[in-house]
């Protein structure tokens, strides 16, 4: 086959929260996707926090190695190297490179290299989807890369339509149940909406302009949604992300994976379905045995990191299908709460005491037994071989992504911008580093 044009769809702080992964969030055009491609049940960031996640998918690194290890809009956070982008390894085998909408891994787009960069007045889902679907229209015919950024579901979430009923939402697992959060919630799905349709626009043009069944869709979100205990979090509410593909090589037909992927292991992926020799810094696996029907996984264990958001809060964590193991770096064991998008979730959890709330420095969940990990078992005897084993396996990956947290705090770039872990919102005043 001549290689596929490649559409990369991303999402802001979506989670798994859409309808084809059961959720009560109805996002159509999505669904289809899933019904035409390979639904990956289990897909997981390497980082809960906007640019470093992204950054992993598109080197193919972890957000340490890269260097991304904060938000690029906080001024100084940049990847190491450029090159390391996915469209510079597509570009030496003819692709062509656009951008459209939101990127968030460089405060100035230009750094990455795209052949073109689409300018936006705004960045709402359906001023990107449009200037997608012009993209489209004109029929490119070199293979290309799109990269189609939507700023949903990020907050400051739409009021809710009249789809979105608040009587009628249930909050997201770690959120009580009350009338504020069942109205959070309710907007969270207005903006699922917009951001289906936007999508779906982009899917149809893809379709009408005869494109569709040569191009590889990648759809996914950066990490979890915006509420106490999930962005920002390595808990599964932090990490676990929507990925759909659909297109060429064996991803078609309405297939649903169980086997852990990670982000890193996305460009793996794309060099080894177009034959493209992948660079010596990629540090994800393939997953296509699994499409194959090679192998049932990858990798028997995912590993994730926090560095810097608003504020500094270094985590590291590795999980397998059974286990999860959460370790912190730092002498603060209390919320940073300013790492929180304000939200009525999180004015709820403020008002019930969560500023005084403590945690653990190392914590240890079994996922068969309490999927929501809630219940710390890294002080349970009982789990000590499961506990010992997941330490091991964090340090050696550590090692062997030679991790700067190994020899100390991560510093912030200077001139980069940070909140005060003593704060309590990610909008009070930033503090400049010299």
């Amino acid at each position: 086959m001549d290689r596929p044009n490649i559409l990369y769809l991303h999402s802001h702080d979506t989670g798994r929260y859409i309808q084809p992964y059961g959720y009560a969030v109805a996002t159509p055009n999505l669904q289809r996707l899933a019904e035409e491609g390979v639904l990956f049940r289990q897909a997981f960031c390497t980082n809960p926090t906007c640019s470093p996640s992204r950054s992993a998918l598109l080197t193919g690194q972890y957000p340490h190695s890269n260097g991304m290890t904060g938000l690029a809009h906080r001024g100084r956070w940049v990847l190491n190297d450029y090159s390391h982008h996915i469209l510079h390894t597509l570009g030496r085998v003819g692709y062509r490179s656009t951008l459209i909408g939101v990127q968030h891994i460089a405060s100035d787009p230009s750094m990455i290299g795209y052949d073109e960069i689409v300018r936006l007045e705004r960045r709402r889902g359906p001023d990107v989807a449009s200037a997608a679907v012009d993209f489209l229209g004109r029929t490119p015919k070199e293979p290309f890369f799109l990269s189609v950024g939507f700023f949903e579901t990020h907050r400051v979430f739409p009021e809710p339509g009249t789809a979105e009923d608040p009587r009628y939402v249930r909050p997201p697992a770690p959120v009580p149940d009350t009338s504020e959060t069942r109205a959070d919630m309710a907007a969270f799905q207005a903006s699922a909406r917009i951001l289906d349709d936007s999508m779906g626009k982009v899917l149809d043009a893809l379709r009408g302009n005869g494109l569709a069944e040569n191009t590889l869709v990648i759809c996914t979100t950066d990490h979890g949604p915006a509420f106490p205990y999930m962005k920002c979090n390595l808990t599964d509410h932090g990490t676990g992300v929507m990925l759909i593909i659909r297109g060429p090589g064996g991803f078609m037909g309405g297939r649903v994976i169980d086997a852990m992927v990670s982000h890193v292991d996305v460009y793996p992926t794309v060099c080894e379905l177009l034959a493209v020799d992948p660079p010596a810094w990629l540090q994800g696996r393939s997953v296509m045995p699994v499409i194959r029907g090679e192998a049932d996984e990858v990798s028997d264990a995912v590993f994730s990191e926090v560095n810097w958001h608003a504020a500094y809060e270094p985590m590291r964590a590795v999980r397998t299908k059974r286990w999860k193991y959460i370790r912190r770096y730092d002498e603060r064991l209390r919320p940073v709460l300013p790492n929180c998008d304000d939200s009525p979730s999180k004015s709820h959890w403020l008002e019930h005491g969560w500023r005084d709330r403590r945690y653990a420095r190392e914590e240890l969940y079994d996922l068969v037994f309490d999927p929501n990990e809630a219940r710390n078992r890294a002080d349970d005897r009982a789990c000590e071989e499961a506990l010992n084993d997941l330490r091991r396996r964090l340090d050696a990956w550590m090692e062997a992504t030679d991790d700067p947290l190994l020899k100390g705090p991560v510093p912030a770039p200077s001139g980069a911008k940070y909140n005060d872990p003593d704060g309590l919102s990610p909008n009070d005043p930033t503090l400049t580093v010299p």
